[in-house]
């Protein structure tokens, strides 16, 4: 699949996989800033994309930053709708114990670019039956 990426900042990379067959492309911060534990920022990534119709974008997490370092995307994923043309961003939160400094062009999340299906909601007195029913957190045993 081919997607449309405007570079509003020369200096930073472009997004590209870390290794073939990986889902996700890195996206790298167009500005540094301090996170302490607790903190979040909104960090631009330099670039903005023309997704398709019937697809979006998810920002999600990379998770050598989250486990080495406990900072994640806050709302992850992130969604990018297929009409948006503005600058992608990106909500880090520091969960970690130690502050964090986001350095400009390091890799601090992932795009992934999913089909999304368009929805007619039909209301209905009643939803047929299924397996599960209603069961839900904890229903396995496990939460």
């Amino acid at each position: 699949m081919k997607i449309q990426v405007q570079r509003l900042d020369p200096a930073i990379p472009l997004p590209r996989y870390a290794h073939p067959g990986d889902g996700g492309v890195d996206l790298h911060a167009a500005e540094s800033a301090r996170l302490v534990p607790g903190d979040r920022s909104l960090i631009r990534v330099g670039i903005a994309v023309a997704i398709p119709e019937g697809y979006a974008g998810l920002v999600t997490p990379r998770s050598g930053l989250a486990w080495d370092h406990g900072v994640t995307v806050l709302n992850g994923p992130g969604l990018v709708d297929a009409g948006y043309r503005g600058e992608l961003k990106v909500t880090l939160v520091n969960l970690g114990d130690e502050p964090y400094s986001v350095e400009r062009c390091e890799r601090i999340a992932q795009l992934v670019v999913v089909p999304v299906a368009t929805l007619e909601l039909v209301v209905v007195e009643g939803l047929p039956p299924s397996s599960r029913g209603e069961g839900g957190y904890g229903s396995t045993g496990t939460h």
